[in-house]
């Protein structure tokens, strides 16, 4: 197995006059379990359906298990789950395996049996008459079974109850530990992410502001509070700033202060680490293409 997932080198897509996406040059670790995060309109679809073949990029390359995305390269080894989890609904469960099985080079049928059987989900059941959490669990049998080395979610938990939020992402685990494929995830959720992904990608403005491994992150973050008159002592990249009167709090990037000094400082968890990033001052919107 190639040691890189996917690498994107100033990849963009335009959507008319406007930028979906813009200048996004990324690498992931091949093995990782990968939270993609970002508001509404990021570009976290639009990457995924890059990565996927269903859009073509304006610009940039991008590649994935060491291939150039393409029809009949490597999307053969890469499965995807939107977040409508599309199955044909006046199809039979056993139909839609039929449906994969003539549809994928690398099916494993046993695989969705196998899963299927684990949830009481019985073959002769319509598509149509599942829950959305049966209907879900379906489409990432179907997805698992193509063996896949790439395995790509776009919010698939999105339309779930709690409860069959919670079993779709155990079945992701155990899918994790059960073979060393990839997984890119999206979702607005960043507490399910903590507990699942290795990696994080977040997405404003249609441009990559950060895309590292998450424990390097958490190390390498800290929240600092103290006087504002301290401020300018601070050493490292200040990445968020809230006044509370004549106190200041801070998310700094880099080495915490010694001890002694007059700031508080505290550990920061991933939630409080993307959405500082994602209140930080704003980029510059992406410009509109010319005409």
């Amino acid at each position: 197995m190639t040691e890189i997932a996917m690498t994107a080198t100033g990849l963009g897509k335009r959507y008319g006059r406007k930028w979906g996406l813009r200048n996004c040059s990324l690498q992931v670790p091949a093995g990782r379990v990968v939270g993609l995060v970002g508001p509404n309109g990021a570009g976290k679809s639009t990457l995924l359906n890059l990565m996927v073949g269903l859009l073509a990029p304006t610009e940039g390359e991008l590649t994935l298990l060491g291939e150039r995305v393409g029809p009949g390269t490597v999307l053969d080894r890469v499965a995807y789950l939107d977040q409508e989890h599309s199955l044909y609904r006046n199809f039979k469960v056993r139909e839609m395996l039929k449906a994969g099985r003539m549809l994928n080079k690398r099916w494993d049928e046993q695989i969705a049996l196998d899963r299927l059987a684990e949830l009481n989900i019985p073959l002769e059941s319509r598509i149509g008459g599942l829950s959305g959490g049966q209907r879900a669990q379906v489409a990432l049998a179907v997805a698992l079974a193509k063996k896949p080395e790439l395995l790509i979610l776009d919010e698939p938990v999105a339309s779930l109850d709690p409860l069959a939020r919670r079993e779709l992402m155990s079945v992701l685990m155990e899918t994790k530990a059960d073979w060393d494929c990839t997984v890119v995830l999206s979702s607005h959720v960043v507490s399910e992410l903590e507990r699942l992904c290795d990696h994080l990608i977040v997405l404003d403005h249609g441009q990559v502001k950060l895309a590292e491994d998450i424990d390097d992150l958490l190390e390498q973050h800290h929240v600092l509070t103290g006087p504002a008159g301290a401020v300018a002592g601070v050493t490292g990249e200040v990445v968020h700033r809230e006044e509370r009167g004549d106190r200041v709090s801070l998310l700094v990037r880099g080495n915490p202060p010694t001890a002694g000094s007059s700031w508080d400082v505290q550990r920061v968890d991933l939630e409080t680490l993307v959405m500082h990033y994602l209140t930080a001052a704003a980029p510059p919107r992406i410009r509109e293409a010319a005409a």
